[in-house]
């Protein structure tokens, strides 16, 4: 077994000398069948939350009301479930009621998909009631039992399926992508935050393209914010070549490719609930994007655009386009040769400008400013005091104009 698994056995161990089953679960025996990089794992068993308590003297309740608390052991904290079931989902999402089982099978029944309902115990062994293994085998995503059941428990696991499409490389089972078809609306249900989570995650992977044309198929987008009837620009974006991609390339390419103004696309990423900061940067590469589809590189564009948000913009182009432009090493070169990559690095500040002039402070202190960056920038004056005022003193009248 992994090292994960093999740190948290003794917990098993404790769980089974206190007369109790414990097995780990969920998405670490998956992943660690898939041959994937596991750090915690989840661990289930038919003692009850005080039972545990007993058990471990470092417990807290982080989920109790489900049957969940985090046990503190050698340091490390694992969350340990009691066997479930579940009914009633008045909100899509979470279930009205939960009950306490002594049955492994019946909590692997309530799970999503067959490949997260496989248990193992402490030595290794599988129960798999629900040929989960079978279905990583074929790369299927399949649902444990009916799944317009499951999806209608918790809405949320249609954007799961395709998450998983992008992050294994599966198929949906086609059963279960007919139910995703006739039920997208009750993604409705579901909160912005919950989605973007799934959504965020779907970008990332590997297999992104598969998994945002299987969005259009099924009609998932015209619950998910800012997309609805907005077909052909989700479809454009699969079209597009996203491999090496990073998060806020893709939600600028994302909002390019829906066709946004300015505006349109502030407004489309507040929808999603984004960090502040983040819809910053993407509308910052975004203005660059469309400015570079136009345009070649001047050094001013890259000094005002920035090295970061100028390579964004460029790996962008060539997602759009197909065509190789220039390459990462010489944007660096070419940025790199700029005199100054911030108005802090110019031999000038605000408080000389009002020494030279003797002038009261105004946005002409602003307006000599910008005026001297560029010209320091593309190479018409040296970035030192002495060539900045030859220069301002030969261009003052000119300047007074302006």
């Amino acid at each position: 077994m992994l090292a994960p698994f093999t740190q948290a056995t003794p917990l098993l161990e404790m769980i089974e000398a206190a007369g109790y089953e414990a097995y780990f679960v969920g998405g670490s025996v998956r992943d660690s069948l898939l041959g994937r990089e596991i750090s915690d794992v989840d661990i289930a068993t038919s003692a009850l939350p005080e039972e545990l308590k007993a058990i471990f003297p470092h417990t807290a309740d982080v989920g109790i009301e489900h049957g969940t608390i985090l046990v503190i052991y050698n340091g490390v904290p694992y969350e340990i479930t009691t066997f479930r079931t579940e009914s009633g989902y008045s909100d899509y999402r979470r279930p009205d009621q939960v009950k306490f089982i002594r049955s492994l099978k019946e909590d692997l029944k309530r799970r999503d998909f067959t490949m997260n309902a496989i248990a193992m115990d402490r030595t290794g062994k599988l129960i798999d009631p629900f040929n989960g293994k079978q279905a990583i085998a074929t790369k299927q995503i399949i649902t444990v039992g009916n799944p317009e059941e499951r999806f209608g428990e918790d809405a949320l696991r249609m954007m799961r399926a395709v998450r998983f499409v992008s992050q294994l490389n599966f198929t949906i089972e086609e059963e279960t992508l007919n139910a995703l078809a006739q039920m997208p609306h009750l993604l409705g249900n579901i909160a912005v935050e919950r989605k973007l989570t799934e959504f965020e995650k779907l970008l990332v992977g590997p297999s992104n393209n598969k998994a945002i044309s299987i969005i259009v198929q099924t009609g998932l987008f015209n619950y998910l914010p800012g997309l609805i009837g907005n077909a052909e620009g989700v479809n454009r974006m699969a079209r597009c070549n996203l491999m090496g991609l990073s998060k806020l390339e893709l939600w600028t390419l994302l909002t390019h490719q829906v066709g946004l103004n300015d505006r349109e696309a502030s407004e489309f990423l507040r929808q999603w609930k984004l960090p502040v900061k983040q819809i910053k940067q993407i509308l910052k590469i975004l203005q660059w994007l469309q400015y570079r589809l136009d345009n070649q590189w001047t050094r001013l564009a890259a000094y005002d655009a920035g090295k970061e948000t100028m390579l964004s913009a460029e790996i962008l182009v060539q997602s759009l386009t197909g065509l190789k432009t220039s390459s990462e090493a010489e944007l660096h070169k070419f940025y790199d040769q700029l005199p100054i990559k911030n108005r802090s690095e110019l031999d000038l500040t605000g408080t000389i400008l009002l020494s030279w002039f003797k002038k009261k402070p105004g946005p002409w202190v602003n307006h000599y400013l910008r005026l001297i960056e560029e010209k320091v920038i593309i190479g018409e004056v040296a970035n030192g005091q002495a060539d900045i005022r030859e220069w301002l003193n030969n261009c003052n009248q000119k300047l007074e104009k302006d």
